[in-house]
């Protein structure tokens, strides 16, 4: 009877799937083996792309000559650090004793291709290949997997579109590094007064440079503008109400050149015009008084980027720590597969929903919570909302507490324990009615002119009461209040809150007639200025990433790549480390804010001027596309890699023909001045 063969992906998945299986394995060097059953792994990449040199001797000295380098047959190689496990894999795979292989490599594209390089390279004969595809480490979830498990074949479009992922950045990488590193590097190193200077392209990770750098100048550029505006203090009954001056076709100022925008002027002297004509009225009448309830539902569950712009934002963690805590999570079996870009459920884990809710029980921040969901039923029906949606879904859902592994949440660091309280309250939360707000807008006429004030009060938390983090500070009260005309430009002005609303307020507000009078205390003048776009964060950058199809301005290709962002859920917060590292963007880790270095301007202008395409999301967020056509299997391979190898040709040829070296030196010394301390 021949043997099974289940190779993971790491040694920790590897002894998972033996205790699921519940296998007496044997431990053997770089595998264990039962009876019936071997189970390897293979310590990540264990086979890479061989570099140009090992095509031929020419190419380890970069010319110009040796460009464009674009092989026919590409050639692969074994790691140095890993040559041992691959041996050992490849024996396993060879093995006359085994007769059916289980792919257990992370369910992914990238978990496919380390796979499939092994298999390259190992060329294992008449054996049956099954893939298994799972979403979390259960052990329920494992068994399933296995035993769902569909032929290796019915991922090759997958397979397929891995290769050709890793030949783009390849080609892209190898081609436009030597080129550019050969025309510009000298004139960035003597500038720079280096000892050598290399220049470093990718095809997703030069986009996210010109993302941030395109960022940073618009800030330098911006040119702030002052403005003012009128507020009134309104007072019935002891309860003082702010409200902001507006214009309207009736007013004194309407149409008037001085305006700014509709709520202020460009000039301090109308303003004060203004307050003065104001000033010896005091009776403001109640002219329009509007009360309507609003409903605002659980937002939609975590998928890695949304997670990991949260854990920027409230736990100042990069990305790439919010990765590999929630990859410990995964592997801990207390949350589902966490490189996905899903924020739905499908049809299939909806109706198997209450296991999850159920393993919460226990949980002792949100345990009560679990508890009145399954007691309630409030599960039923999550298949008629926006949180279930198989068609939003490619590889996987999101990310989700798999209800198991409980036992080891305290053994985790507090910044494991914080992420799984997010994703746990998250989770939760779209099983509980919308939180109810009373909206209450206010007109009040004084003179020819009037102010508007406008009211947000929290009737009924609804989601919003398991939605609460542990370690965030929360507000004392449960009311919001917001003057939101504000809110015609976040950039120009800070919202006008007030601080504290008592119930005498809610109750006065409850109470209120049109044609009421109110006192008016004081006018009073506010001065601001717009403001430059704000600087990305560690976490709204690899959001921005994940939408890059939205700085697109062309409507159509825009919408032609909907859904493709630049780089993967799986290889963002990678290439955001490696342009951190080469110190081309820099990372205040105490505020996570991203910035440019002068080396990664510098490398920006010079690309800019010469392939400035990489720069360009319209690009690089079409070639996902692509790759996602390929997986799809709505376009082939051939095709993928005549358009490829025709733009890296053409690009190369171009610069390689370029003599523009000498025109960067009076950019560059403009560029060095922000850098200066």
């Amino acid at each position: 009877m021949g043997k099974n063969l289940y190779i993971a992906e790491k040694p920790s998945v590897a002894k998972e799937f033996a205790k699921a299986l519940n296998l007496k394995t044997t431990q053997r060097d770089g595998y264990m083996e039962s009876e019936n059953a071997v189970i390897t792994w293979c310590v990540g990449h264990l086979v890479t792309m061989s570099y140009p040199e090992a095509y031929d001797d020419k190419y380890k000295k970069w010319t110009l000559e040796t460009l464009p380098f674009i092989p026919v047959e590409y050639q692969y190689q074994i790691i140095d650090g890993v040559k041992k496990q691959f041996h050992v894999v490849k024996g396993l795979l060879n093995r006359e004793d085994v007769t059916t292989i289980y792919v257990c490599t992370d369910s992914g594209r990238e978990g496919e291709y380390i796979y499939r390089l092994v298999e390259k390279m190992a060329m294992p004969k008449g054996k049956d290949r099954k893939r298994v595809w799972i979403d979390s480490q259960t052990e329920e979830e494992i068994l399933r997997g296995i035993r769902e498990a569909k032929d290796l074949s019915y991922y090759d479009n997958l397979s397929k579109s891995a290769f050709l992922r890793a030949k783009e950045d390849y080609l892209m990488g190898i081609n436009f590094s030597r080129v550019l590193t050969l025309k510009y590097a000298f004139s960035i190193k003597e500038f720079l007064r280096a000892e050598r200077t290399v220049i470093s392209v990718g095809r997703v990770m030069t986009c996210v440079l010109g993302m941030v750098v395109n960022r940073e100048r618009e800030i330098r550029n911006f040119i702030k503008t002052p403005f003012y505006k009128i507020q009134g203090l309104f007072k019935l009954q002891d309860i003082s109400i702010p409200g902001e001056w507006k214009v309207h076709e009736k007013s004194r100022y309407f149409q008037h050149p001085d305006l700014y925008k509709e709520n202020g002027f460009q000039t301090r002297e109308r303003a004060e015009e203004c307050v003065q004509y104001l000033s010896d009225e005091k009776q403001a009448i109640l002219s329009h008084i509007e009360k309507k309830k609003e409903q605002k539902n659980a937002p939609l569950l975590y998928n890695l980027a949304e997670l990991q712009n949260e854990c920027s934002r409230l736990l100042k963690i990069s990305p790439d720590e919010c990765l590999k805590v929630v990859q410990e999570l995964y592997e801990k079996k207390l949350t589902t597969y966490p490189r996905t870009d899903a924020r739905v459920l499908s049809t299939a884990v909806c109706k198997e929903i209450t296991k999850n809710i159920s393993g919460l029980k226990s949980y002792p921040l949100c345990g009560l919570y679990a508890v009145e969901v399954l007691e309630k039923a409030m599960y039923k029906n999550l298949e008629k909302t926006k949180y279930v949606n198989d068609k939003q879904i490619t590889d996987h859902y999101a990310i989700i507490p798999t209800g198991s592994g409980l036992n080891e949440l305290s053994r985790l660091n507090p910044m494991a324990q914080k992420v799984y309280e997010m994703i746990v309250r998250r989770f939760l939360s779209i099983f509980y009615p919308a939180a109810v707000y009373q909206k209450v807008a206010l007109t009040m006429d004084l003179k020819t002119e009037k102010f508007y004030s406008n009211f947000k009060v929290l009737i009924d938390e609804g989601y919003l009461k398991i939605a609460k983090l542990s370690f965030v500070k929360q507000k004392a009260d449960k009311t919001e209040s917001r003057n939101e005309s504000e809110e015609v430009d976040k950039k120009d002005t800070d919202s006008n809150e007030i601080e504290t609303v008592d119930q005498s307020f809610i109750e006065l507000i409850g109470n209120l007639k049109k044609n009421s009078v109110f006192f008016c205390e004081e006018c009073t003048i506010k001065e601001g200025e717009t403001k430059p776009p704000s600087r990305y964060n560690s976490g709204s950058i690899i959001l921005a990433m994940e939408n890059a199809g939205q700085l697109i301005e062309d409507e159509d290709l825009r919408s032609q790549i909907k859904g493709s962002g630049i780089g993967t859920s799986a290889t963002r917060a990678e290439i955001l480390k490696k342009l951190i590292t080469i110190n081309y963007l820099q990372l205040n880790k105490k505020t996570q804010i991203i910035s440019p270095a002068l080396l990664g301007e510098l490398i920006y202008e010079v690309v800019n001027h010469s392939v400035n395409q990489l720069l360009n999301p319209t690009l690089t967020a079409s070639w996902e596309k692509g790759l996602q056509q390929v997986a799809e299997g709505s376009i082939t391979e051939e095709q993928y890699m005549e358009k490829l190898d025709g733009f890296v040709s053409r690009r190369t040829n171009y610069v390689k023909g370029l003599k523009n070296q000498s025109a960067f030196l009076p950019r560059f010394n403009e560029i060095s001045q922000y850098y200066k301390k």
